[in-house]
């Protein structure tokens, strides 16, 4: 069974609260079930931290032993040159997601630390970008074999 690890960096556990209008009002834990139902042929697993330091420590954890990693790093991809330096160490694919387009908001969270180094970003969906993720992931492992 394929694994996959959605990793989410500061203040997204308050998503479906906070600040709806940018990032909706949709549970972030609630949409994380409704997945893994829709996908059950593969085993989701779910990481959030408010500490770069713990995220990066939990990206060499999984790296080893899951197929994939969707990440949003909140406000990191901006700031976070440690972070972008764990996800160019390792070998799994890396899916960078945002839950708004970036690329139309302050001139800061327009140029991300992580892109270069991911397989690819998708960013202005919605929280539907982890599901859009997820499915790039799953045809990715369905094309290597």
């Amino acid at each position: 069974m394929m694994q996959v690890y959605i990793i989410n960096g500061p203040n997204l556990n308050l998503t479906g609260t906070r600040q709806p209008e940018i990032y909706g009002n949709r549970n972030i834990n609630e949409y994380i079930s409704e997945l893994q139902k829709k996908y059950p042929q593969v085993e989701l697993h779910y990481y959030q931290s408010n500490h770069v330091g713990e995220i990066i420590d939990k990206i060499h954890q999984i790296s080893f032993s899951c197929d994939g990693i969707i990440l949003n790093p909140a406000a990191y991809t901006h700031t976070s040159l440690a972070l972008g330096d764990a996800v160019a160490a390792i070998k799994k694919p890396v899916v960078e997601v945002h839950i708004s387009n970036i690329f139309s908001r302050d001139t800061i969270r327009q140029h991300s630390l992580i892109s270069k180094y991911a397989k690819g970003v998708i960013a202005g969906f919605g929280i539907d970008v982890y599901e859009l993720a997820l499915i790039t992931l799953i045809k990715m492992d369905e094309n290597k074999s």
